[in-house]
């Protein structure tokens, strides 16, 4: 059995992390329809008659003809659905047997969908899941959002997960259809009933990181270990211990929550842009 140990965030440096993020999110952005977005940045509503002042080049030519009157195009700007990315900052996903801890790939897959939002002109706003509060509003600002990044690649993570109390504060919060992905290992299970309440107005999906370890523990007789966040020392079955991954994938999909496991020892690039493209989630406009 694998020995768990706490692992540094990662080994690449400031410039190494920017460019991973942004290779990240030109893969999540490769083959996505990024018209809903980009375009012209307007969306036809109606033509009216001509008034004076109107741009020449908003007249309507088809209905102008058709009523030998001078008609204009109106447009308005679409909506831009914000996307709130909840990444777990507690100890437990800070606990590793391979190179990378559940953290470390959490910020790494944060920074690049936040990217590959903003490449869709859609603002993105971070939270921090765990004691320490930790909150961005939403922005358009990629060096702010970088800024915001770095700062939780060299957070001092030493804490117990606070999912459920984050989503059901930010709930409340949001007067617009929003995007929300959630980063976490989800040891919370109280989390996932709040989850599928935000699910119900929101799009929601549970990013859920794995340590190979976590795995190989179901298969296992008994086990000593003890609890990353708490400290307790504890004396189990390996069946006992972690997450029902069945009856958690079962449980999100009847609560509309697109749920995705990512292992740390594996790629995953391709796997998250499967994931996201399938359901069209980048690429959807407010409703």
């Amino acid at each position: 059995m694998p020995q768990y140990q706490l692992n540094s965030i990662d080994t690449l440096d400031s410039r190494q992390f920017a460019m991973a993020v942004k290779r990240l999110a030109d893969s999540l952005s490769y083959g996505t329809d990024a018209s809903p977005f980009l375009g012209s940045g307007t969306e036809y509503v109606q033509s009216r008659l001509y008034q004076p002042g109107d741009p020449v080049r908003s007249i309507d030519w088809r209905i102008t003809a058709r009523t030998r009157k001078f008609h204009v195009k109106e447009f308005e700007t679409p909506k831009r659905m914000p996307c709130y990315l909840l990444i777990d900052t507690s100890a437990s996903m800070t606990v590793s047997s391979t190179k990378r801890s559940k953290y470390a790939t959490a910020v790494y897959m944060a920074g690049g969908l936040a990217f590959a939002c903003l490449d869709r002109i859609s603002p993105v706003a971070v939270l921090g899941v765990g004691e320490t509060d930790l909150r961005y509003t939403p922005s358009l600002s990629r060096d702010k959002i970088m800024q915001w990044m770095h700062k939780l690649r060299h957070y001092n993570v030493q804490e117990q997960t606070m999912l459920t109390d984050r989503i059901r504060e930010l709930g409340p919060l949001l007067t617009n259809h929003s995007l929300i992905i959630v980063l976490s290992d989800l040891h919370q299970p109280d989390a996932l009933g709040p989850l599928k309440r935000l699910a119900q107005q929101h799009d929601v999906v549970a990013l859920q990181l794995q340590d190979p370890a976590e795995a190989s523990l179901k298969g296992a007789g008994f086990v000593r270990a003890r609890e990353a966040e708490s400290g307790q020392p504890l004396t189990t079955r390996g069946k006992n211990v972690g997450i029902d991954q069945t009856m958690l994938a079962q449980d999100l999909k009847r609560g509309r929550v697109d749920h995705l496991l990512i292992r740390t020892d594996q790629p995953f690039a391709y796997q998250l842009r499967h994931f996201f493209k399938s359901r069209g989630l980048l690429g959807r406009g407010a409703r």
